[in-house]
């Protein structure tokens, strides 16, 4: 439907800034594992490869080419910022390298800001408070050893958050975080204005715009909807109804939006090299990284999230990883071996234990998807939730074989 324009709140001057965050996240996916299988090589190398190059040609090469070709352009005018998992950075140093010299290019023109997260993608902050201290400090020295930047701003895996995630971000240092703008918390409030989270005014929280993000990933090439085709002109105007009724538009996506989820015969990497000019035809709106609109913007309010919330689907809660006794099952066991895995003093195991640790795993065995048909054919290698959760069973079975070879 057309959008229409926010309450008008006088108390906030007309300005609109445009806030891009780009989620860069692969995993390293398990190949088939029999209960008879006697290698601890658990890791479909080939695929994982296969598709890291499909996708390095589809979206992150063609897409860093164009927000180079835009930083370049606006000079210093045109702003985003990325979060990249560590172990998407990991296979792209094997496989494809290019990849990380083109995020480095970009880091290079100092337009471009790289968020901090969890190393594996992992839901550790559900688990083990100790095991998300450690990832999140791994993730933060392969940024600045990669790009030369201390992150000062945290959005947790999948944007799962609650209160205490911003106060753990907090006592971690970090200054920001993002999370999602559900509806059931704002209520009649915006996610055009930034918060704070309860007791900690200094931590500034800038909340997902899911309606305008979920144009772009989700309804850009959907023919049934009613404002298709999404033009750069048509996407600008909708940011500019912010100004006088908000301050940030924050534009939260998959990279793999562009070229992959939305293939470049969508017309997608036109809409984003016009996009930026059209938004600053306008002189009042800009774009700013996370931490700059920090500091631009006070708080208006507290958004205050005692029960966990994500960025998946409708729901906006952990029922996309934790929906059913499969995946609450897997985790429970998963993290259960924590104190043996890191007591083995095994790099190896202990390495093989936290990539199982990253979220996809456990996405792959949602049966909310695979009844309703939704589900993301993308990058899941399995037929069925099942399959997902006996494969994953296998390997970890095998993982405490390994544990329980070594001498007490």
């Amino acid at each position: 439907m057309p959008r229409s324009r926010l309450p008008h709140d006088e108390s906030i001057h007309a300005m609109a800034s445009v806030c891009f965050y780009f989620q860069v996240h692969q995993p390293y996916r398990l190949r088939r594992f029999s209960i008879f299988d006697r290698s601890s090589d658990y890791f479909d190398n080939r695929q994982n490869r296969e598709i890291l190059g499909r996708v390095a040609r589809n979206c992150y090469l063609p897409a860093n080419a164009v927000i180079h070709e835009l930083l370049r352009r606006f000079e210093g005018r045109f702003r985003v910022s990325y979060s990249i998992s560590g172990v998407a950075l990991e296979q792209f140093r094997q496989h494809v390298p290019e990849v990380v010299e083109s995020f480095q290019k970009l880091a290079a023109t100092g337009c471009v800001e790289f968020l901090a997260e969890t190393y594996y993608h992992s839901l550790s902050f559900l688990y083990s408070r100790d095991e998300f201290l450690a990832q999140v400090q791994m993730h933060r020295r392969l940024i600045g050893e990669l790009f030369g930047a201390a992150p000062t701003v945290f959005r947790n895996t999948e944007l799962i958050y609650n209160n205490e995630v911003a106060r753990a971000a907090a006592k971690m240092g970090f200054s920001v975080v993002l999370c999602e703008g559900a509806d059931h918390i704002l209520g009649y409030r915006s996610p055009a204005i930034l918060y704070h989270p309860p007791h900690l005014p200094e931590v500034r929280l800038l909340l997902k715009n899911y309606r305008l993000s979920d144009d772009i990933a989700f309804r850009f090439s959907d023919r049934g909807w009613a404002e298709w085709p999404l033009t750069a002109d048509k996407f600008a105007v909708w940011v500019h109804q912010v100004n006088g009724n908000g301050q940030v538009v924050n534009l939260f996506l998959d990279y793999e939006t562009f070229g992959e989820h939305q293939w470049a015969e969508t017309g997608i990497f036109e809409f984003l090299r016009h996009l930026p000019a059209r938004v600053l035809e306008r002189p009042e709106n800009d774009f700013k990284t996370p931490s700059e609109c920090a500091k631009c913007y006070a708080p208006s309010g507290e958004y205050d999230v005692p029960h966990m919330i994500s960025w998946a689907d409708e729901s906006r809660d952990l029922s996309a990883w934790l929906g059913n006794a499969m995946q609450s099952n897997a985790l429970h066991e998963l993290y259960r071996i924590e104190p043996l895995v890191l007591e083995s003093g095994d790099e190896e195991l202990l390495s093989d234990w936290r990539r199982l640790q990253t979220s996809d795993h456990f996405y792959y065995m949602s049966t909310k998807y695979f009844a309703d048909g939704a589900v993301h054919k993308y990058f899941n290698p399995y037929d069925t939730p099942y399959d997902a959760f006996i494969n994953f069973m296998n390997v970890l079975d095998h993982m405490r074989a390994r544990l329980g070879q070594r001498p007490s």
